[in-house]
């Protein structure tokens, strides 16, 4: 590489780093800005136009607290609980789902805040008004996050107000990372050149990878057909400074807790560069971990708080008390879909087969039954027709055993509906993997079989992310990820998102 080359490419990539970071700094600033804006104008709304009797007063010190110095005060309360909440994270706008959880997080910060400064002044504003302005403070907000969103996203797609990052990790790692970046815009991560890096065997360092023809095949096979490669050094972290690199993506090679990592991200760190890895879907870092030195001997603890006895039994409540509203308030569809399942062919209305449930017990799962009577007799023979074997990841997307109202039903979702009784009933919960035949388990390896440690559930990651569109790989990352992470507030974001998912359908067949 000539160094013209190299300094041209230095330049641009300083010239990009210097805009995002420049544009990064603005859109916050003007978020928080219009944010408070909006706090403020939904406050004096309210004040003016439903309770212009309520003139805040600060009973504890015995002095009037001016209405606009209030509003100003509850807008600052307002901006830091949404900024502990994450809503201005970089990363936050990709993701509308964690969006407005996140500003639903903050909003709820901030109820509480504003009460306890009305608490300690002893400020009589009635409870409803509080509620009435964070409530649509709230509905606002997100409103404008979903535009500004759609136009990052629109720009993005040109390359722009993306943070420069250069991969490092095997030929192999680096290539199947350029494909995930590719499809997950939302990350924001633009790569600007690669490092192909290896372990020595006999010192156990990690050194540069010889193979450049294999790493420029794998930048060509994964859609990176002009990023430039970088030699893997000392000073590597120098060359990536002065190049405008923002992000060192790690993506295989460098293990979690080794020397090799920690001296690595020590010199990325060193010069302000930000550390990305990608990890196994079972990493620990979401676990609780405690340190503990013991005679000069330290020991990390780990734990996965949702797995406690009190976190187990939340759930267990929450899918107990969704079911039966769920049962209750679709009650009428359920009868609808029932008498027409009878009236298409005179089978029977329900569909029951074994699955396999929590910790590899198996149990019956209920279903409005969308085939033809004993549809399952003609599957290994509709396989074979499409040259497909039995297995976990079989597809038939025009499936001649459907019937009409079978097909309508499972677009919509609406055969699903029966699990509620088994998740009332305790096999099943209304979130979590969905559940497999034993024939798909049997295929499972150890770390997939992680899933069999929750219970099966109604809807869960698969079901709201493409269904049938994703591949093996992304099913598998989707199902151990859950198992890891879940919560009931994650529970309830889910189905938010299934709701979403039967109203525009994708990947159901």
């Amino acid at each position: 590489m000539s160094q013209g080359f190299v300094s041209q490419l230095a330049e641009l990539s300083s010239e990009r780093s210097s805009q995002v970071m420049s544009w990064r700094f603005i859109l916050n600033f003007s978020l928080m800005v219009f944010d408070a804006v909006v706090y403020i104008g939904v406050s004096l709304f309210f004040f003016l136009a439903m309770f212009k009797n309520v003139h805040p007063y600060a009973e504890r010190f015995d002095f009037p607290f001016p209405m606009p110095v209030y509003v100003i005060v509850c807008a600052l309360i307002w901006i830091i609980s949404t900024r502990v909440a994450g809503v201005y994270h970089r990363h936050m706008l990709g993701d509308g789902y964690q969006l407005g959880m996140a500003l639903f997080k903050g909003a709820f910060m901030a109820w509480l805040f504003i009460c306890a400064f009305d608490f300690i002044f002893k400020i009589d504003i009635p409870m409803r008004l509080i509620v009435y302005v964070i409530a649509v403070s709230w509905l606002v907000t997100l409103i404008a996050r979903c535009v500004v969103s759609a136009f990052l996203n629109r720009e993005r797609k040109r390359g722009l107000y993306m943070y420069p990052t250069v991969l490092v990790g095997s030929p192999e790692g680096i290539g199947q990372v350029l494909t995930f970046l590719r499809k997950r815009g939302q990350f924001n991560y633009r790569p600007v050149a690669v490092c192909p890096i290896m372990v020595d065997r006999k010192s156990g360092e990690i050194i540069s990878d010889p193979d450049y023809d294999l790493m420029r095949k794998e930048i060509k096979k994964h859609g990176g057909a002009s990023l430039p490669i970088m030699r893997y050094d000392e000073h590597l972290a120098e060359r990536i400074s002065r190049m405008g690199g923002q992000t060192v993506m790690v993506t295989d090679v460098l293990e979690r807790f080794s020397d090799n990592l920690n001296t690595f991200s020590l010199r990325m760190e060193s010069l302000n560069l930000e550390m990305a890895l990608i990890t196994s879907a079972v990493d620990i870092a979401g676990h609780v971990t405690q340190m503990r030195n013991l005679r000069g001997v330290t020991i990390m603890t780990i734990q996965l708080p949702q797995y406690s006895l009190f976190a187990r039994f939340k759930k267990r409540l929450f899918d107990i008390v969704v079911s039966s509203l769920a049962l209750i308030v679709s009650s009428p569809v359920m009868l609808g879909v029932a008498l027409a399942i009878k009236l298409e062919d005179g089978g029977p209305v329900f569909y029951k087969q074994e699955r396999i449930g929590l910790r590899g017990k198996p149990f019956y799962i209920h279903k409005f039954r969308s085939m033809r009577v004993n549809a399952d007799a003609y599957l290994k023979e509709l396989l074979e027709e499409q040259g497909q074997e039995m297995g976990a990841r079989y597809k038939l997307k025009q499936d001649p055993r459907i019937t009409k109202v079978g097909n309508f039903i499972r677009k919509t979702s609406l055969d699903e509906l029966p699990q509620f009784i088994d998740s009332f009933l305790g096999s099943m919960s209304v979130v979590g993997p969905r559940p497999q035949r034993q024939f798909e388990v049997d295929e499972y390896d150890s770390v997939y079989a992680t899933r069999l440690l929750v219970k099966p559930g109604i809807t869960g990651p698969w079901q709201v992310s493409g269904r049938n569109d994703l591949n093996e790989e992304e099913s598998r990352q989707l199902d151990v990820t859950y198992v890891q992470d879940w919560s009931v507030l994650g529970d309830i974001v889910y189905i938010l998102r299934t709701v979403g998912i039967m109203i525009h359908p994708m990947g159901a067949y």
